[in-house]
């Protein structure tokens, strides 16, 4: 976990090194990332928004071609995206019931659909760990295929361009520049907000349940 961690603050280092090291590789690495991220349920620790701000701010450096990158990393976004939709669709029912299969993250996703409908796969975009769980949802809970295809491609679009763009044009402000670290770890805690919030309304609502019962007996 602190090697994922390194990875995540350090992000704009580490793939400024392989893109030295490998040249037109980096490319694949960045697909590969993005595709897991969004395309395998056991894939939700990778680095999602902060990756691609990061992969931004070195298209402004030279290092990466923001005109290959962004198309590329859209197609991955949108056929990971898909492919956990059909694994969730086929094979859903088997995957809840393995022990390692985190339940808790499914619960979570499920909220998050019923508090957004069909546009949760748009808005868990932005949200880590929803984003890698809400197609798979979406496929286990047989939500109209044409329906998820159109949320889809509109959050991988979205998505993408926003965080890309933005490092893009902001990486190369001085003063965040040399402070990625601290904007990294920004877009890490803005981004997991929603989750906290949520959390913290279950348990506050699980207290308020709670003491109902405890003042009825």
């Amino acid at each position: 976990m602190s090697q994922i961690l390194d990875f995540a603050l350090h992000i704009d280092k580490h793939l400024q090194t392989f893109a030295l090291e490998h040249g037109a590789l980096i490319y694949g690495l960045l697909f590969a990332i993005v595709f897991c991220e969004t395309g395998l349920v056991v894939m939700p620790f990778l680095p999602g928004d902060s990756l691609l701000f990061a992969v931004g701010a070195l298209s402004a450096q030279g290092l990466i071609r923001i005109e290959y990158i962004i198309p590329l990393l859209m197609c991955a976004a949108i056929i990971g995206d898909n492919l956990n939709y059909w694994i969730g669709r086929k094979a859903g029912g088997w995957i809840v019931n393995q022990r390692w299969f985190k339940r808790d993250y499914l619960a979570k996703t499920e909220g998050f659909f019923v508090k957004h409908g069909g546009k949760a796969i748009i808005l868990a975009r932005f949200v880590p760990i929803v984003r890698t769980f809400a197609p798979f949802t979406a496929g286990f809970g047989r939500m109209d295929y044409r329906r998820f295809l159109g949320y889809s491609l509109g959050g991988g679009l979205v998505w993408v361009l926003s965080f890309s763009i933005a490092g893009y044009f902001l990486g190369s402000i001085p003063i965040i520049k040399n402070n990625l670290k601290l904007v990294f770890v920004l877009i890490i805690v803005v981004s997991m907000l929603p989750i906290m919030f949520e959390v913290l309304k279950h348990k506050a609502e699980a207290k308020k349940a709670k003491a109902e019962k405890d003042g009825e007996s």
